[in-house]
């Protein structure tokens, strides 16, 4: 299974552990391949690969192609609802999380549930400045939304980085866990 944040800080269940639970949990029949794990503080992300439907033909039209995933996510949301929720619990309870899912089919992606978590900040007036041109342009509807979508902007741009800066930080992570008064 893929995880783009392996650590839970300031807790004691490891990005493995929460890779390994799922592997063992998930029923293999749900997804093309390993479903995509993303741990935070708060939340756990499960993301899975359905198969393309069936009888779909690659020359058939974009708008005919993104129909079929868009109802191909539907049914899997539909009928798997009553086991990822009874998954979703029992994970909530061993990793004091919540659970967030979604579904991949061809180009479509959704998200069933997500969290939504406040997050306070100081902004000087520079920066504010920029969170209300946002909101004046009509970019955003808020300052906390204008703010929102600034960090999925830099997200976006900055990935590679951000990839390197996690992997860093579980580096630093496994060599603390080595240093004096680790357990082993």
């Amino acid at each position: 299974m893929n995880t783009q944040q392996d650590e839970e800080v300031g807790g004691s269940d490891t990005g493995e552990q929460v890779r390994g639970w799922f592997a063992g949990r998930l029923p293999g029949e749900w997804f093309t391949g390993p479903a995509e794990i993303v741990a935070d503080r708060e939340e756990i992300t499960i993301v899975g690969t359905l198969d393309e439907p069936e009888g779909q033909d690659a020359q058939a039209p974009e708008a005919e192609r993104a129909a079929a995933a868009e109802g191909r996510i539907k049914r899997f949301r539909e009928q798997t609802r009553g086991q990822r929720i009874e998954i979703a619990r029992e994970a909530e309870h061993r990793f004091r999380r919540k659970v967030a899912w979604g579904a991949r089919c061809g180009e479509r992606s959704e998200m069933f549930t997500t969290l939504s978590v406040p997050v306070m900040t100081r902004l000087r007036q520079p920066e504010r400045r920029v969170l209300d041109t946002l909101v004046d342009a009509g970019v955003a509807r808020s300052r906390s939304d204008a703010l929102a979508w600034c960090v999925r902007l830099t997200g976006e741009h900055a990935d590679a980085w951000l990839t390197e800066l996690r992997a860093a930080l579980r580096r630093v992570e496994e060599v603390r866990a080595q240093g004096p008064g680790a357990a082993g």
